[in-house]
């Protein structure tokens, strides 16, 4: 089993994958990581401050064909992160799709009006991050607005946080 986890910055992604690690045991990858694996060791001129879009187009292909990898060998695996489009089932025949659950967490404009604080506050729970100046009340609105508009486009499974950050993926 493949599971994706998709979603705006700071929804959530890297704990809930590290919940499922704990409680299935299916090791996780960060996208993130590897993105900056790639970054730093050089082998791309692109830079953590370049466009999603960018990004996507670099580490999707990737990301892709380690998915690939892991259902030919019969390997369990999460994956997370900014970088999965919106359209990852073109990229698989069925046989393989069949392998992967897809999920995008995207939190209402009431949500994160309600719980901005502890949004912040839980933003280098399981990762450091030295950039979170950027992250404002109007950024993560804005985020998640644009995640909720191309979920509800390509009519990709989601899980919508409301009233409550109480987020189960089940792996049957």
């Amino acid at each position: 089993m493949i599971i994706l986890i998709a979603g705006a910055s700071h929804t959530g992604k890297t704990a809930l994958a590290q919940r499922l690690l704990e409680k299935y045991n299916y090791p996780y990858l960060s996208i993130d990581h590897l993105k900056m694996g790639l970054i730093r060791s050089g082998h791309t001129q692109l830079t953590p401050m370049s466009s999603d879009k960018e990004l996507t187009a670099y580490l999707w292909p990737i990301v892709r064909e380690m998915i690939k990898t892991a259902i030919e060998n019969n390997q369990n695996m999460i994956v997370e992160g900014c970088y999965i489009p919106f359209d990852w089932e073109n990229d698989f025949e069925k046989e393989y799709r069949d392998y992967i659950r897809y999920y995008c967490l995207v939190m209402t404009e009431n949500y994160i009006r309600n719980y901005f604080a502890d949004i912040k506050g839980y933003a280098s729970v399981i990762e450091n991050r030295m950039d979170d100046e950027y992250c404002t009340m109007e950024s993560v609105l804005e985020d998640n607005a644009e995640m909720l508009k191309m979920v509800q486009k390509y009519g990709v499974n989601h899980i919508l946080i409301d009233d409550r950050y109480d987020v189960e993926i089940d792996t049957e």
